[in-house]
């Protein structure tokens, strides 16, 4: 069994994030929380071609084919790449802190969960850890599962529901449970 150090105490009165770069300026953000709201987080059923003409607009690159269904959740659209025929799911969450970056038809499902940020736990101060998201061509994330910073889910790879995936794996990989292993090759 490994022994991970960490601090005891957490002092959050000291954590600052300030040196933390969010891509755009205060005005551009807020506009997209503004658009984020009414677009893609309201349960209306908006045309995925409007979704994706909102993404593209605050400089997200999207290919052709995507579908986004409703309560989907992007941080910052400037730090997000999605190839052609991928399907984001009902109230998927995209922490984009760092680039994500999706390959060609890729599927997250339902209330999945991208994440680019964390925090180092080592130190008193909680610094802000932030690391890109990487998922590869023919890949399924199914629901519920989540993916942390810095990993990047190879081609033709499954994520089974509810797994948690903190490390890359193999192409083709099947990956299942928390923390998340490969348990068999999909190819």
């Amino acid at each position: 069994m490994q022994t991970i150090a960490y601090s005891l105490f957490v002092r959050l009165k000291d954590y600052d994030n300030s040196g933390f770069d969010r891509g755009a300026g205060r005005l551009q953000e807020s506009l997209w929380l503004l658009c984020k709201a009414l677009f893609f987080q309201n349960p209306l059923p908006w045309p995925s071609a409007l979704r994706v003409a909102l993404l593209r607009l605050f400089g997200a690159q999207v290919g052709s084919g995507v579908v986004i269904r409703s309560g989907v959740n992007i941080t910052f659209p400037w730090r997000f790449r999605a190839g052609d025929a991928v399907w984001i799911g009902e109230e998927v969450q995209i922490l984009s802190l760092a680039p994500v970056e999706l390959g060609s038809n890729v599927c997250l499902s339902q209330r999945s969960f991208l994440c680019t940020g964390s925090h180092n736990f080592h130190k008193d101060t909680f610094d802000l850890v932030v690391k890109p998201v990487v998922i590869e061509d023919e890949v399924w994330v199914a629901a519920q599962a989540f993916v942390g910073p810095g990993v990047v889910l190879r081609s033709k790879s499954v994520v089974s529901a509810g797994s948690v995936v903190l490390e890359s794996a193999p192409p083709g990989s099947f990956l299942r449970g928390n923390p998340a292993v490969p348990v068999l090759q999909t190819s």
